[in-house]
Order: C-alpha cells, then structure tokens, then sequence
C-alpha cells in the first residue's frame, strides 16, 4: 500500500575534534540502519565535528575538516538509498550557523540552520553561532569547491525548510528547539509535516530524562506525527554526560527506546510505523485547526520514497513504556560511564583514590566499581572495542577480566592516608570496602611529611603553631587542619605517577576526588588538598542524594562495609582525637546540616535568590522547624561562608556535572570570587522584617552581624577550616 516507513535514529559517542573517529562511528550507524530496512538516518548534533568544541568553533580548520569529513560520507558507498541527516558547523554569508545537512546518493538536498539557540546552564551557542531568524526563508548556499567535485551541485537550499519525498514531508528541529515554546514542530505540523526530527547534544541530569520523554511524547499528542530524537552520549571532552535516550514516538506514544547509559559507541534505534495512523489521528483530533499558514514551509522536493509498495504484511511498532531509572541507579551508571571515557581516552593506565572511610570518598569508590561491572558486562555481550580499550589501559594485549573485582585491581589504586588525628575506625572501614571491590590499597602514614613541614616553618619563624584543644588560637588550628590536607593532595599525585612503575608495570593514574557538591557551596574543603583531583565523579552531587547511592550499592552491589559508613558520622579528622574517638564532624563545623545545604543551593542556583528572597522563601518553607530569627542566622552564615570562599571554585577540580544548583565556576555558575563579605544591605533588609514578624531582633551566636570577622578571612583559606572531607 506504499504506506509503512522504516527509520533510524541513533546514539554516538563522539568526541570533540576526533574527526577520524566521528566518521567512522557515523558510518557504522547508517551501516546498521540500512541493515534494519531503514530509509532514513538522523544523527546527533554537531555529531561530524563534536558538540564539545567551544571555542575551536572558531577556527576556520573546524569548518575545514567538517567539510572534508561530509566529502567521505557523500562518497561512501554506505550511505546511498538511504537519506542521511548529519549536523556540523558552517558558515553562509561570513556568519557560523549550526547546521544539518540532508543528502541522497551524493546529493545535498538542503541545509537547515539552528533556529533557537540554546543559551542557558552549561550553554553558551551565541557565543559561536548565530540563529537563523528568517522564518520560513531560504536562500541559496555555495558549495565549496571539495563538495562541488562530488555532488556535481553549485548551491543548495539553505534556510527554514523541510524535506517532501513522494510519500511524507519532513521537518527538522534542533535541540533547544524542542524545550521551546515557540517549537518549529508546531507550525510544521499545522502546514502537514508528518515526521519530525530532533538533533540533539543534550546532557545528564539527576531527574532530567523524564522532561525530555514528556516534550517529545506532548509534541506529538497535540498535533499527531512522528517524532525521531537523536542524542550523543559519553564524555566529549568536558565536565557533562550526553545521555542518550534516542528515541521514536508518535501521536504522543513511545514506540523505541535506546539507552540512557551504555559503553557502547554506537547505538542505532529504527521503527516502523504506518503514515496513515498520522493521517487519521490528524484527522479526528487536529481537524479544526489544520489549516494552511499564511506563509507555508518552503518544501525541497525530492524524488525517493520512505516506503514501498508492497508492505501490508510488515509489522509496525507499538507503544512501549518508558522505564526511567532512579537517581540512586543514575549516579551508578552516568558518572561511571563518564570515568570510563575519560580514562580510555586519556592514555592513562587507571585511577588513584584517597579512600577515607567516609561517605564522599566511599561513593567514589562505588563508581569506580560500578564501571568494572559495566565493563565486564559489556564484554560478555561480546562489545569487541569496549575489550580492546581495556587491554589497551592495562597494557596487556591478551588480557580479558574475568570479575569486576579482578578488573578493580588491575586499574583502581586505593589508598588510607592516616596521620595522628585519623582513628582506627575509618581505617577499618576504607580497608574493608577496598577488599570487597578488589582494588590495590596501600596505607600510608602523613605524619612524617608533616612534621618535616612544620619544622621548616619553625627553622625560619621560632615558632611552633599549636591546635585548638592544645591552646593554639583559631589561626594556627585552621593552618595545622590545611597542612596535613595538602600533604595528601602532593602524596596522592606522587603515587599516582609512580605508584606503578614501583610495581614494575608502565603507565600513570589519573587521582579522583570525592568533594560533594554541598561542600562546594560553602567552601567547606582546604584549597589544593584531595580534592584538587584529575576529574571528581560527584563533585555535581550532594551529600543527601550520595548517602542514599550507598544504601543502593550495599544491596545492588554486596557491598556490606558500607554499612559502617554510612552509620558513622561524617568528619574530617584533622584536629586531635579525644580518648581515640573523632571530636570533629562536618555538620557542626559548617553551621547547618547537609539537607539544609540542599535546600539552600537550589534556591540559591536554581530560584535565583540573593539573602533577602532566600530569607523571604526560608521562613515558609523551615516554619515548622526554626523560628524566622533562626532562619535568618542560617541565611546570613551560609552567604558568609559563601562569599569568603567563592575563590575556592576558581580552582576546583573539574568534576562530572550532574546538579542544576552545581557551583561550578567554569562555564555554568558564573560568579565573583571576590564579595563583600559582610552584605551589609542584603542583612539589613533582612533584620527590618524582624520586627514585622514580632520577634527578637536577630543576634547571631557569635555575638552579632559581624561576628564572623572574629576569624580573619584569607585569601587562601577562608574563614571557616574548608577542610577537604577526606583524609
């Protein structure tokens, strides 16, 4: 009946400026979608060059070698019949737009240029592309020279248009376009488009996917038509996942899923389904309102159909259910296949951890074990390139795991840096879940390095800094805490670069850290210590959402040590036990719990509040818990701490992005990292709703606003000790 249409989206993990790589994972998912009977492909965004580029957009090679790469698709003979839709940068008219290229059987059909950029968050596309703002224009593209020789073409339609074969029409969004309300989908969808195609770089969120799944299916629900979503995945070279999540829908129903996490480089999603079940849902919902627009859809006809002839007897895929994952399983598998891409395509040999018994470093740990599970898993699936990268990283070229446990001490070095303020409890407890995933552990003992550095310093003052519980004042405790963390952080890169050659094997470690993403909020670790790391794995993730990650692993993964850490309260153990027991916890030392901080940072980041509104908001939401005096204590110490440490961001391990109230200072949470630190009208207007609210005017435990100038702001610690959690 000429009626049913096979199509394919995919999932590539492409990495910026890899353009070797890029094409070669290109043609292996049009090699697979012609495979299933598939007429047309739809790639991610961006997918020849690499959404990750940043400012190498700029450069005219990036264009260049876009263009050299779209020159080996059209003359491949892999991807004739079938239409490609591929995405890559390029320039009309002196201005960079980013693009996709439609083309059949080395003929471009059109070029269709961004529409809605994406410019919040993580994203910054104004700064290299402009959006093409002429609606339902088109004008005509010159072909460079290198095309021109292969196509046999001098221009091509370039602008706001869609595709019309012999039996649909198709529509092209991009990415933000979809998140936005003025979505091209919907007035194609009025001027009869019936499948539309979604190019995405869309990265991982905790909570996130079910946004995405609800756009496309509402997409379709309102107006009917088929809707294709293609996404990266993995690392590209930056702090975000892109995961996935390739799918089809139609009239508001999923109808194929890809997965969200996956070790594999390519994965292609097809699905047939009939036009005539667009053609009659259109036609009892959307009826009234299918009219034709004043100014129709510029349609670039071509001579080649979706379908056949004779398909009465090809099944169609029916609705599915979309299972998502919890966040406990997002943080097992999102952070875990992030680290696998970073440590394959870095050339290192594994990773290096400073493993302190705690809740932070622990759940670190957890993922670095999940990755060997998803490895191991992979290469029983028979995924021959995920084995290849792992002989190539242990330097064995006959090698194959045979456990998770097994993998974990080939590539993942542990170690207990203990000094005299460490108690014997969170030594057993590091040991014990190092035994459980297999990984080389090794304790080693601070104390000497240590005190070689004090008696450097007491050479040159005369001087011996004292701690607290010793008589030192809070200057000297705060020093003494910073010195034994920095020790760990040169200690840690010390062993990672020659921990192996001591073992007689080649290569160097990459070192994690394991700072959370509430500690990062308050400056609550020491500037250059263990958390000044290679990359962090859950520097994007609060404490809250970690604890509960570890109740996951201790079933999911029989992991009983974790057990004890999660019982044992959070501490740093920098300052002197009292009769062998720890003295310090984190809580106490930040003023506020970990929950509090979570609720804190999302207003903060995500409400876009200041003191004030914060304060505002707080007495409502906490009125249950703290009186508005006790509210407005915690407010003002939080931006203290806030501001007297924002320098601290400035330096801070890149880590794997998962939080939309991530402090970030790289390119999502763009701040000062020098405030006043005493908000002197911010708290003013503060203390006047005191009054209103008819109860004590607020003085703070400390003795007053400016109590907090009792501990003398530096440039280097911050007011509060900052400590790095783990030993």
């Amino acid at each position: 009946m000429g009626r049913k249409v096979t199509l394919a989206t995919c999932s590539l993990n492409q990495w910026a400026l890899d353009f070797e790589g890029n094409l070669q994972r290109i043609l292996e998912s049009i090699e697979i979608a012609k495979a299933h009977g598939a007429k047309y492909r739809l790639g991610p965004e961006l997918e020849i060059c690499g959404y990750g580029c940043a400012d190498h957009f700029y450069e005219s090679d990036t264009l260049l070698h876009s263009f050299q790469v779209l020159r080996k698709l059209l003359e491949s003979p892999i991807t004739q019949d079938i239409i490609c839709d591929v995405g890559m940068p390029i320039m009309h008219h002196n201005v960079r737009y980013n693009c996709r290229v439609l083309f059949l059987n080395r003929k471009i059909l059109l070029i269709r240029p961004k529409m809605l950029m994406a410019n919040h968050g993580l994203y910054r596309e104004i700064r290299w592309f402009s959006h093409w703002n002429q609606s339902r224009c088109v004008e005509e593209y010159f072909l460079p020279r290198m095309i021109q020789e292969v196509t046999g073409q001098d221009t091509v339609p370039f602008g706001d248009c869609v595709l019309s074969t012999k039996d649909t029409c198709i529509g092209t969004e991009m990415c933000a376009e979809l998140w936005n309300p003025r979505s091209p989908h919907i007035q194609m969808g009025l001027d009869g488009v019936e499948i539309f195609t979604n190019a995405s770089a869309s990265h991982h969120e905790l909570r996130k996917a079910d946004q995405r799944v609800n756009l496309i299916k509402s997409a379709t629900t309102k107006s009917g038509g088929i809707y294709l979503y293609a996404n990266q995945r993995g690392c590209d070279g930056d702090r975000v996942y892109y995961d996935g999540c390739a799918m089809v829908a139609i009239n508001g129903d999923i109808v194929a899923q890809g997965a969200q996490f996956s070790l594999s480089d390519v994965e292609v999603i097809t699905a047939t389904l009939d036009l005539e079940d667009v053609r009659s849902y259109r036609g009892e919902v959307c009826q009234p309102n299918m009219e034709s627009d004043p100014k129709p859809c510029h349609r670039v006809k071509v001579d080649f159909s979706l379908s056949s002839g004779d398909d009465i007897y090809l099944p169609t895929h029916q609705p599915i259910t979309w299972n998502f994952h919890t966040p406990e399983e997002e943080i097992s598998l999102g952070p875990a296949c992030w680290l696998w891409d970073y440590l394959r395509r870095s050339g290192q040999a594994g990773f290096l951890l400073p493993l302190s018994g705690g809740v932070d470093s622990s759940s670190t740990a957890c993922i670095v074990y999940s990755m060997c599970v998803l490895i191991c898993q992979a290469i029983q699936d028979g995924k021959s390139q995920v084995l290849e990268d792992v002989r190539r990283v242990v330097g064995e070229d006959t090698y194959c795991p045979q456990s998770p446990e097994e993998l974990c001490g080939h590539m993942f070095t542990t170690c207990y840096m203990a000094s005299e303020n460490s108690s014997q409890d969170t030594c057993s407890r590091a040991r014990e879940l190092a035994n459980q995933i297999g990984s080389t552990h090794m304790n080693i003992n601070i104390d000497m390095a240590v005190k070689g550095i004090l008696g450097i310093f007491s050479v040159v003052t005369g001087s011996w800094p004292k701690f607290r519980a010793y008589g030192g004042s809070p200057r000297e405790n705060l020093a003494l805490q910073n010195v034994q963390a920095r020790v760990r952080m040169v200690l840690a890169y010390l062993f990672a670069q020659l921990g192996l050659w001591a073992r007689g094997k080649p290569g160097g470690l990459l070192v994690l850290g394991s700072a959370n993403v509430d500690e990062s909020l308050t400056g609550y670790f020491t500037k250059y210590d263990c958390s000044s790391a290679d990359i962090n794995p859950i520097g994007g993730i609060s404490k809250t959402d970690l604890k509960s990650f570890l109740l996951f692993c201790v079933e999911h993964f029989h992991l009983p040590a974790l057990r004890g850490i999660l019982a044992a309260p959070p501490t740093a153990e920098l300052e002197p036990l009292t009769d062998g027991q720890v003295s310090q916890t984190d809580e106490a030392d930040m003023g506020m719990t970990y929950s509090e901080l979570s609720v804190i940072g999302r207003l903060r980041k995500i409400s876009k509040c200041g003191p004030f509104s914060m304060f505002c908001k707080l007495i409502h939401t906490w009125k249950d818990m703290l009186s508005p005096t006790e509210v407005a204590q915690k407010v003002k110490h939080f931006f203290r701490m806030y501001s007297m440490n924002r320098h601290k961001m400035t330096t801070v391990t890149p880590s794997y992005h998962a939080e939309s109230y991530s402090p970030d200072d790289n390119r999502f949470d763009l701040r000062p990292f020098l405030y006043n630190t005493r908000w002197t009208w911010q708290f003013r207007c503060i203390d006047k709703q005191i009054p209103v609210l008819k109860v004590p005017l607020l003085v703070t435990a400390a003795g007053g606003e400016d109590a907090a100038s009792e501990v003398e702001p530096s440039k280097t610690e911050g007011p509060c000790p900052g400590w790095q959690q783990t030993p």
